[in-house]
């Protein structure tokens, strides 16, 4: 008798609401983690062309730590808005005093896939700079990474 492979289905799945606390964690090894979570690839029914990640809220962003000495001056984010004069590029020194939030959600967006589930799973991350965040009501549970 052959054993049978369990396939998950869409709406199959209930999504789990997580909280992470980012202060003084690496950048590259948080979003590898969060990426993971998002994916689903932490759960035993993961199945990878459906969406079975959770919920993710990050606060604190902009107190996440990058190791090396230069790093914050050196990693530049870059972008092309396709016209003549339209590429920009900002430090990562720059980025967490404009918009901490960006960090985290860049370095997560990253490591995901480049697909339409990518682009959904993505959603599920909330990033919020500070201890405060909105979704009280979905009761997250708390996650030490």
């Amino acid at each position: 008798m052959a054993v049978k492979t369990y396939m998950a289905k869409t709406g199959e799945i209930q999504a789990r609401w997580y909280l992470v606390d980012a202060t003084d964690k690496p950048v590259g090894r948080l979003a590898a983690d969060l990426a993971r979570i998002l994916q689903g690839k932490h759960r035993p029914e993961y199945t990878p062309h459906v969406d079975t990640g959770d919920f993710v809220i990050v606060v604190n962003a902009e107190k996440v730590k990058h190791t090396g000495e230069n790093k914050t001056k050196q990693r530049v984010y870059r972008r092309y808005s396709g016209y003549p004069g339209g590429y920009r590029e900002i430090t990562v020194e720059e980025m967490l005093q404009r918009h901490p939030e960006r960090v985290v959600t860049e370095a997560v967006r990253r490591m995901l896939p480049k697909t339409r589930l990518g682009r959904a799973m993505l959603q599920k991350l909330k990033v919020y700079t500070g201890p405060d965040h909105h979704h009280q009501a979905q009761k997250p549970e708390a996650l030490e990474i």
